[in-house]
């Protein structure tokens, strides 16, 4: 970005244009060049840029108070938002502990299930397993129950060992099943694990519900979160369901979760809980953990500065009322029907697109180099780098990750556009997503590393 700046970026070799304005779907620089958002930042925007409501919302608790600390006080917005996250929520759900966005969630969690245990009698519980090429954050608590082994690699020293559980990925099947052959082995993986490390020193599970970031939007095969439900129960182990990126509507329900009709024992929430206005997470608590602290009159002790902000949860309650005034989960799933429509009509047939997935308006592309042996991109050619960028010079953003199969090898890009998005521009979205892959393709060829 030049010597002029002093802001530690979080890649100083790239460059990043100086956004002046958003609205709607959209983002301009201050060049003037307008960018359709098609992934949300990063699966925020749900409701676009700019929205008036939350705006004014906004603007009215700073007219009223600005912060206070809750070892002090409680606040209006903060005690609202709580409620509509329990009429929300899948059933027993009913406290939200509210922090600054998703790793802290995730590590809150994390340290309420030890809290919980050691309430319980049973200190000796403390492990959190998660899944293979999983992320759950990036604090060190966060970090350590993800299994993405790129994210994980320099800081591996710091974080605790673990046994590995595997994904379901149906696409690259680890157990080599196909649909009709699917035992839900890859839930049945948990059991493994859990008898290998032993029960008594097991505290949680976490996954995602639609796995996101490192292996783009891959959904779970039908009565998979059932059968690791059994499991947990089974062996008295939390389950943890990380909606950081699933919840607030981007699946098609308010929640993931309310997809299988199971209820975790914790679900935390963040990047769509106020759509990008505020930063603001939380986790959704199981009245019966609630009620054990309550019962042993005893304290979490654990806590941040700004949780419960009332800036960030007035944000929170004016996104959640629009997404219902204007029936916006239901439009993400109606939307994210046509999205995924449309990506199968332009891209399902395309040499180097092997498989296209997702629940809601939250789509993953997977790229491959054969079709039909599945074969990925070599990871020195950059495949996703190549496509996001020819993607952000015609004006479209979004998500491209690498890494997909085993946080190394394979390249795919996460879409999730925010839920106000129309059908045409959907059709521009898919269009320009498009030529972006034809243009990333030609400059392999170009270099002779591409033959077809």
């Amino acid at each position: 970005m030049g010597e002029d700046t002093n802001v530690f970026y979080r890649d100083p070799f790239a460059e990043y244009p100086m956004v002046a304005k958003g609205e709607g779907i959209y983002l301009t620089d201050t060049k003037g060049k307008r960018y359709m958002d098609a992934c949300g930042g990063a699966v925020v925007s749900s409701i676009g840029h700019s929205n008036p409501e939350v705006v004014e919302a906004l603007k009215a608790q700073l007219d009223s108070c600005e912060f206070a600390h809750t070892s002090q006080f409680t606040n209006r917005p903060q005690e609202e938002l709580a409620r509509l996250l329990a009429e929300i929520a899948p059933g027993g759900l009913n406290h939200a502990y509210f922090v600054s966005g998703g790793s802290e969630a995730v590590e809150s969690a994390i340290k309420m299930a030890r809290s919980y245990w050691v309430q319980m009698g049973r200190p000796e519980k403390w492990m959190v397993i998660g899944r293979e090429q999983s992320y759950h954050g990036n604090t060190l608590g966060a970090l350590a129950a993800g299994g993405n082994p790129w994210r994980r690699a320099v800081y591996e020293p710091m974080l605790y060992q673990r046994p590995r559980v595997a994904p379901c990925y149906c696409y690259r099947c680890p157990f080599n099943k196909q649909p009709e052959s699917c035992g839900l082995e890859c839930a049945e993986d948990l059991e493994r694990a859990i008898k290998e490390v032993g029960p008594e020193k097991i505290s949680a599970f976490i996954a995602e519900p639609v796995v996101g970031a490192t292996a783009g939007a891959v959904p779970p095969p039908d009565g998979y979160f059932r059968k690791i439900r059994e499991i947990c129960d089974r062996y008295d182990v939390l389950f943890i369901a990380d909606e950081v990126m699933t919840g607030v509507g981007r699946t098609g329900k308010w929640f993931a979760m309310r997809h299988w009709g199971v209820v975790p024992d914790m679900l935390t929430t963040a990047k769509g809980l106020a759509a990008g206005y505020v930063p603001i997470g939380a986790v959704m608590v199981h009245d019966r953990i609630v009620d054990t602290f309550n019962n042993r009159r005893n304290v979490f002790q654990h806590g941040h500065t700004y949780m419960g902000h009332p800036l960030a949860a007035a944000a929170g309650v004016a996104v959640i009322n629009y997404i219902k005034k204007h029936d916006l989960v239901e439009k993400s799933a109606r939307m994210g029907d046509e999205l995924m429509a449309r990506l199968r009509e332009h891209l399902g047939d395309h040499p180097h697109v092997g498989d296209i997935r997702g629940k809601g308006m939250l789509l993953g592309v997977e790229f491959v180099a054969d079709r039909e042996t599945r074969e990925p991109f070599e990871p020195e050619w950059g495949f996703k780098r190549l496509v996001g960028e020819a993607a952000f010079k015609l004006g479209l953003i979004i998500y491209p990750m690498s890494g997909t199969i085993d946080g190394r090898r394979g390249d795919h890009v996460l879409l999730a556009p925010p839920f106000i998005i129309t059908k045409a521009q959907i059709g521009r979205l898919v269009e320009l997503l498009h030529r972006a892959i034809d243009q990333a393709c030609d400059q392999l060829r170009a270099s002779g590393k591409l033959k077809t």
